[in-house]
């Protein structure tokens, strides 16, 4: 039939979001965006648009995959806030631990590289991880944290799991990746003095590339 697609859109839209996931949306050339789905330029512009449409495209379809793993470790019952952080982290663990993906998470790479991207490409990547943020409050508070311990526990076990995906890209193994995630949970609740809390300059590290 005229028109028809002769090919899986909904494959070939999976294997450019393993493309961004894998190299981060500056180094997706298109050559690597046609060699990653299979298509010519041709097809691939004709299907999905330019490269800031198909990167769109590609951040939604991977929400649309992991998100809804997030929410549903959250959804508990959890009877303290430190269950919520031990679950919500051990869908980044288990993600990560697929040998099927690319290390890493194409949303914290995606916003390691914020300057490259587009404006909807920004907003998309900040609304994301603000509703991640949202809802992790949410579980928070319904395990019985205060206002103020959720917001901050919230925070931090985001920051947490940012992290992990970047030290998965830096090869750290899963042990390493599984303590993080479970001094994180057993520290929830239990916040640093603020005599500890500030950062230590000497460890201070250049800004990440990617994840």
């Amino acid at each position: 039939m005229a028109g028809r697609k002769q090919f899986d859109v909904d494959e070939a839209l999976r294997r450019a979001m393993h493309v961004f996931w894998r190299w981060g949306y500056s180094e997706a050339s298109v050559d690597r965006l046609t060699e990653g789905t299979g298509l010519g330029r041709g097809s691939l512009y004709g299907t999905f648009g330019d490269k800031s449409a198909l990167f769109r495209k590609s951040l939604q379809r991977y929400a649309q995959t992991y998100h809804p793993l997030y929410e549903q470790a959250l959804c508990g019952p959890h009877p303290s806030p430190s269950t919520v952080v031990a679950a919500y982290l051990q869908v980044t663990l288990n993600r990560i631990a697929d040998p099927t993906v690319p290390d890493g998470c194409l949303l914290t790479l995606s916003a390691t590289q914020f300057p490259t991207l587009d404006t909807e490409g920004r907003a998309m990547v900040r609304a994301m991880i603000d509703g991640l943020r949202t809802s992790l409050e949410q579980a928070l508070l319904a395990a019985g944290a205060g206002d103020q311990e959720a917001a901050e526990l919230a925070l931090c076990t985001l920051a947490t799991n940012k992290s992990l995906a970047v030290l998965s890209r830096a090869g750290f193994s899963g042990d390493d990746l599984a303590t993080v995630a479970a001094t994180a949970a057993r520290n929830a609740g239990a916040p640093p003095s603020r005599s500890t809390a500030h950062r230590d300059r000497r460890d201070a590290r250049p800004p990440v590339s990617g994840p």
